[in-house]
């Protein structure tokens, strides 16, 4: 689960210091407005969930789980939206990759852990 932290922590760590860089490699312009506040506000709920996840992993990784889901489901929606700006989409997108990511590793890691103890 320190894994999990680690790489939650460092993804938003590099949303708040480097949105700008963040956001051009996954094609979206940064000009766009709202997106580097946007950005960086992302990369703080990051920090605190991944510092959360350190502290008390059994305690927080179903949590976790449930709200990297709720933000892929709010992403896909929102890249869903018709006529909305192209960028926009592609940070949607991205920003729902990597929630599936972590929160697929925070599940098997938890389902491990729980399985190992019962």
């Amino acid at each position: 689960m320190r894994t999990q932290a680690l790489l939650g922590g460092g993804f938003g760590a590099a949303l708040i210091i480097r949105p700008r860089t963040v956001l051009r490699s996954v094609g979206a312009d940064p000009a766009l407005p709202g997106l580097v506040l946007t950005t960086r506000v992302l990369g703080a709920r990051h920090l605190v969930q991944a510092a959360a996840l350190g502290l008390a992993p059994a305690r927080v990784a179903p949590w976790a789980v449930r709200v990297d889901g709720l933000h892929v489901a709010s992403m896909l929606a929102l890249a869903g939206l018709p006529g909305l700006n192209p960028g926009y989409r592609r940070a949607a997108l991205a920003s729902a990759g990597v929630a599936t990511a972590l929160g697929t590793g925070a599940f098997t890691t938890h389902a491990r852990s729980s399985s190992a103890a019962g």
